[in-house]
C-alpha cells in the first residue's frame, strides 16, 4: 500500500489530466495543517509533496499517481489570512470546481490540527462534505504535539464540532508515523476494496 507514488501534474484549475479516470483520494484542510507532510509520510517519500513552514505553499491542485491504482489529489489549503481576498476567493473556487467536477472522487481526507478547535473554515468544509454526500475521513494531524492525557479531550472537542464520533478520527503524526498504517489501510479499504 502506497508503495509507488509519482507526481503527475499541477493544475491551476481542475480539468483533464493524463490518466484521469482512476478513483481519486482528495486531501483537504486549512493552510499549514500538514497536508504535504501527510502525503510524504503515507507514500514514504520525503519531498514528494513540497512542504514549507510558511502557510499557503500549495496554490495549485497537485495530482499524484499511487500504485498505478488511484490518483491522490492535493488541494490548496484554505483559511490563510496573509494573502489577498482575491487569492482566497480563487482558492475557494478551485476547491469548489474540483468537488463539483470530480466524478472519480472515492474518498476525501479532511485534515484538522489536533491542537486546536476546528476553525470556521473547517466547519464549512465539514458541512460541505456532509451536504454533498461525499465520503470522507477526518484526520487529526500533529498528534505528537499533544500529550496522551490531553489527546482524548482534543479528539472529543473536534468530534463534537464536526459531528463525528471520536473513534472515527484518525490521529496522525508525520514525525512519528503514528496513524500511517491505519490511514493507509482505511484508504485502500474504501477506495479499492478488492485490494485491501
Amino acid at each position: 500500500m502506497f508503495k509507488d507514488a509519482k507526481f503527475v501534474i499541477s493544475l491551476p484549475c481542475y480539468g483533464d489530466f493524463p490518466g484521469r479516470g482512476l478513483p481519486q483520494l482528495a486531501v483537504c484542510g486549512r493552510s499549514n495543517v500538514g497536508k504535504s507532510s501527510l502525503i510524504n509520510s503515507l507514500c514514504r517519500r520525503r519531498g514528494l509533496a513540497k512542504t514549507s513552514s510558511t502557510p499557503g505553499k500549495t496554490r495549485l491542485i497537485n495530482v499524484f499517481l499511487i500504485d498505478n491504482a488511484f490518483h491522490l489529489i492535493d488541494l490548496p489549503g484554505y483559511g490563510y489570512a496573509k494573502v489577498s481576498r482575491r487569492e482566497q476567493q480563487n482558492w475557494g473556487l478551485m476547491m469548489s470546481d474540483y468537488f463539483s467536477q470530480a466524478d472519480e472522487l472515492a474518498l476525501a481526507l479532511h485534515l484538522v490540527d489536533i491542537r486546536h478547535e476546528p476553525s470556521q473554515q473547517d466547519l464549512e468544509m465539514n458541512a460541505y462534505l456532509y451536504q454533498a454526500g461525499l465520503p470522507f475521513r477526518l484526520v487529526a494531524t500533529k498528534s505528537d504535539k499533544v500529550s496522551r492525557s490531553q489527546r482524548q479531550k482534543h479528539l472529543a472537542d473536534i468530534a463534537r464540532l464536526l459531528a463525528v464520533q471520536p473513534w472515527e478520527i484518525i490521529p496522525f503524526s508525520s514525525q512519528t508515523g503514528e496513524g500511517r498504517d491505519a490511514l493507509a489501510q482505511s484508504v485502500y479499504k474504501l477506495i479499492l476494496p478488492s485490494r485491501s
